[in-house]
């Protein structure tokens, strides 16, 4: 495997990144932290060896909470909300947000984790009917 350069920014644009790392997995994580701080069924993540994250702009607007017992981080946009990259707290890990990506990754999904704390509605959501916006529910 070789370095994957990946850009990205939050909603509002505020904050911008680009961080160079070898990316060791893409995981879809469905435990129950990731659940709440994204408010949806999984979390998709990107996770690299520990890279320097070069913030383009913003990072004056950067927010970080690491969980007191659970060693659970998120780092965010302090103005939408928006998940950003971040190094964990033992410095072996760069974890990086795909939905926040500007960029497609050159890797793919490789497996779903938590598996056994998914949301009871995840699956039904897989098959229900796709529509093209919101306008056509």
């Amino acid at each position: 495997m070789s370095a994957e350069t990946l850009e990205g920014s939050c909603l509002c644009g505020e904050v911008a990144y680009v961080v160079t790392t070898q990316v060791r997995h893409f995981f879809q994580c469905h435990c129950v932290q990731c659940r709440k701080t994204t408010a949806s069924a999984f979390a998709a993540n990107l996770i690299g060896d520990p890279a320097e994250i070069n913030w383009k702009s913003g990072e004056d607007n950067l927010r970080r909470f690491d969980h007191p017992t659970r060693g659970f981080t998120q780092v965010f946009c302090g103005k939408c909300g928006s998940g950003l990259p971040f190094v964990d707290p033992t410095g072996e890990m760069l974890f990086v947000p795909a939905g926040t990506l500007d960029n497609e990754p050159l890797t793919s999904p490789e497996a779903n984790i938590f598996w056994s704390e998914k949301a009871c509605w995840y699956e039904d959501g897989v098959k229900a009917p796709r529509q093209a916006t919101f306008d056509d529910a």
